[in-house]
């Protein structure tokens, strides 16, 4: 066979992937018009029309590339950032217009006009069931995030991936995995003992939550209330609650990312990611790790951005509960050894259906919850562009 007929060969089989890889996208490039347009009608006004437009395009190309190249970490990597910065605009944004500041004050609890955040969930669990309240000032049923609505949501995404919701659906995840992508050779090695720490703040803000009928976690830790909402500065408690925020946002979320190349808020520190990891348990999809074809290069160990895998996974063949199926110990392992895997099925069998198993309920799920919030933080972008304002 000389070159000529190899060259037309490799062409035929490409276009055959190709073709393939277009085949599979089909039902997420139906459904994501449903999902985006939030399932009402396609917008009429014309930057919103673009925004749609833009958005579909970008969500539907980072899905076929992952099907195409069999790549998931870097593609979803990207949908996954774009998603928390866009959100970030929206939510904002939305806040501003809708009540006049991203600040809250009394008359917002009372009226309960704060958007229930998942951040939440493990802090209600105890009141509800000794008060039957729900100590969080948001509205149970009616308007934007309710607290019925997010949970729902919540649930939903622990029975299709459990943990997974930390890597492919969290408002606020993408954010620390944006900043600890700039790291390209980490500067800064923090100890394994310290993935612990999350739980020792889930327990601690769980029980205090019950004690003072109150959200600790939001009420102090939560670093995200940077780029989403905040008390409004009229004493000096408040001032050192902002202060312990923005610290917060810019250690765990920016700074030690960056030196580290991990995760540190979603792997170290939030309290609902430990909480989360418990509804891996629950959840069928799971990272294992075939013996038959590992090297014990140890790559997975060093890359893995939530410390999820160790010496103990490579001798019992799966990641930790704590995992998040991010997939980049999948894409790196160059000996195919790691693979999504259905709880019940011998290991390293039909891997790749495994592979689009996962995917689609998780990448319809994803755009169920953000898509649309996407193409709101996108028209919200090109609004401030061609007007010089976000409204």
């Amino acid at each position: 066979m000389n070159n000529l007929e190899t060259k037309q060969i490799t062409k035929i089989n490409n276009n055959k992937k190709i073709i393939k890889s277009i085949i599979a996208c089909i039902p997420i490039l139906l459904l994501s018009i449903v999902l985006l347009s939030g399932g009402s009608t396609l917008p009429k006004e014309p930057l919103m029309k673009i925004s749609f437009f833009i958005g579909y395009i970008f969500i539907n190309a980072l899905f076929f590339l992952m099907v195409y190249t069999k790549k998931t970490y870097k593609y979803r990597k990207i949908f996954f950032v774009t998603y928390a910065l866009l959100f970030a605009v929206s939510f904002m944004t939305n806040l501003i217009e809708v009540r006049g500041s991203i600040f809250y004050n009394e008359s917002t609890f009372i009226n309960g006009e704060t958007p229930f955040c998942h951040m939440v969930i493990p802090m209600i669990i105890i009141p509800a069931a000794l008060t039957k309240t729900i100590i969080f000032p948001g509205s149970l049923l009616t308007g934007f995030a309710s607290i019925a609505s997010m949970i729902i949501i919540w649930l939903g995404a622990s029975l299709a991936f459990g943990r997974g919701f930390c890597s492919w659906a969290c408002f606020y995840g993408g954010l620390d995995e944006g900043c600890s992508s700039l790291c390209k050779r980490p500067k800064l090695k923090i100890d394994k003992k310290w993935t612990y720490l999350s739980f020792a703040i889930l327990i601690s803000i769980v029980l205090l939550s019950a004690a003072t009928l109150s959200p600790v976690y939001c009420d102090w830790l939560c670093p995200f209330k940077a780029v989403t909402e905040a008390e409004q500065i009229t004493s000096t408690v408040v001032l050192i609650k902002a202060i312990v925020f923005y610290s917060l946002f810019l250690i765990l979320v920016i700074v030690l990312p960056i030196l580290t190349g991990k995760r540190t808020q979603c792997g170290l520190f939030c309290p609902f990611g430990a909480f989360q990891s418990f509804t891996n348990k629950i959840n069928i999809f799971e990272i294992r790790i075939d013996k038959s074809k590992c090297l014990n290069c140890k790559k997975c160990i060093r890359e893995c951005p939530t410390y999820s895998i160790d010496e103990n996974s490579l001798s019992n063949s799966k990641a930790l509960i704590t995992c998040t199926k991010c997939g980049k110990c999948i894409d790196i392992c160059s000996a195919s050894a790691v693979s999504y895997h259905i709880k019940g099925t011998k290991i390293g069998i039909k891997t790749n259906l495994s592979r689009y198993l996962f995917l689609y309920p998780t990448y319809i799920f994803a755009l169920t919850i953000g898509g649309g919030t996407m193409i709101k933080g996108l028209y919200r972008i090109l609004k401030l562009i061609t007007t010089g304002s976000f409204f």
